[in-house]
């Protein structure tokens, strides 16, 4: 059932005066375009892809699911989820000459975000349809680039460890392959369902920056490659992608369930911040970090080592205490950082896992804008001076 849901937008700390009218700073709340992919309550705490809640989505499908619902607007049939899980599986190799570019960059500890900008790029070269934006050509390269991030991230991460390359194999699932690709040998059931969790809550999430980078790229009708490398790039920036190694760290530093009060009472009096923790949308508890929360405290069990899940829900419990009331709740990131840890993934490949996730949705944006074919071109209030006298450069002083 279609329904239009009314945006509550805040109005506060955004608005600048300037000579020219009030400005929008940082475009908060601006409204971009209308959709159909996502939509936040971040009053209430929802989230809906193509009007389905993330809880069920979490309780129920898996990554190859949700990104059909994602790319398609609907649930697949049987059938149809098969041959897409086949297509993705098909498309999960590179040429060679990716894998040597990414060798060369790895072994040079290129920042593996760089490394999926750099073999993104490549791989437009290795697509004779590249510049084509018809729909099918996009929906053809958007299985693609779904397909290729596990496998860019996974041997950045061989490459830069000195260990053999291990290829995909078409038999695993998106997050069991990947962790696979990784780590040589095939995951258990949890450490699968870790990550599949994980894929299915990153895959979209509305406008942040990383996908209007996206959008302003495919307004130009650039190529789709092209704009991924742009939401690849806006991702790598650390307001926007990085925040749950920094959760994690802070949990390390913690070290003892014992410590995490005073660590956190300490923080908050010298007016720093608790990582993980607010959002610019949510003004209630981030319903994915509601949801990860049992996979990982279900993990940590079965990982034998619970220290860092409790150290977490110590810090939960000062933060809802003191900035609740304030509507600082935590967020995903408050709680991810801890299974990547304990899958054994390194901090580095936090952020690219979230964009091997978030690729899904940029492409299903990109496709979405694409129909409504009009460039951003915002304006600028100039506050310098004009019709200034060139004076040659001996009389310059």
């Amino acid at each position: 059932m279609e329904s239009v849901r009314k945006v509550e937008l805040s109005t506060s700390g955004k608005v600048i005066e300037s000579p020219c009218g009030p400005i929008i700073h940082g475009l908060e709340d601006v409204l971009i375009k209308v959709t159909s992919i996502s939509d936040i309550d971040g009053r209430k705490g929802i989230l809906w892809y193509r009007g389905y809640r993330i809880d069920d989505l979490a309780k129920y499908s898996s990554f190859e699911e949700t990104a059909y619902l994602i790319l398609y607007g609907k649930l697949p049939t049987r059938s149809e989820l098969s041959e897409f899980s086949e297509r993705l599986a098909t498309n999960r190799d590179l040429p060679e000459e990716v894998y040597s570019i990414i060798k060369v960059l790895a072994e040079r500890r290129v920042h593996p975000m760089l490394v999926l900008e750099s073999a993104i790029s490549a791989l437009a070269g290795f697509d004779p349809k590249a510049g084509d934006l018809s729909k099918d050509a996009l929906y053809e390269q958007a299985i693609r680039l779904a397909a290729v991030f596990p496998t860019i991230i996974a041997a950045h991460y061989r490459f830069s460890r000195g260990l053999g390359l291990v290829k995909p194999r078409r038999d695993l699932s998106q997050a069991a392959n990947f962790l696979y690709m990784m780590f040589g040998t095939e995951p258990d059931d949890i450490s699968t369902r870790a990550i599949d969790l994980y894929l299915i809550l990153h895959i979209d999430h509305e406008v942040p920056a990383s996908t209007f980078a996206t959008h302003v790229a495919i307004s130009t009708w650039t190529d789709l490659y092209s704009a991924i490398v742009a939401g690849i790039a806006a991702l790598k920036g650390p307001l926007h992608g990085g925040a749950n190694e920094a959760a994690m760290k802070q949990y390390l530093e913690i070290g003892n369930p014992d410590n995490a009060r005073p660590y956190v009472e300490k923080l908050l009096a010298e007016g720093k911040r608790v990582m993980g923790v607010g959002h610019r949308v949510y003004k209630t508890y981030d319903p994915r970090a509601r949801i990860y929360k049992e996979l990982v405290r279900e993990l940590s069990e079965r990982k034998g080592n619970m220290t860092y899940y409790r150290i977490a829900e110590e810090v939960e419990k000062v933060v809802l205490e003191r900035l609740g009331p304030k509507g600082l709740y935590p967020n995903i990131d408050f709680w991810s950082g801890i299974a990547m840890y304990l899958l054994g993934i390194p901090y580095e490949y936090y952020t690219p896992i979230f964009a091997m996730s978030r690729v899904v949705g940029w492409v299903a944006h990109a496709i979405e804008y694409l129909g409504e074919h009009r460039l951003f071109r915002p304006r600028a209030c100039y506050v310098g001076p004009h019709d200034v006298q060139y004076v040659p450069i001996d009389q310059r002083k």
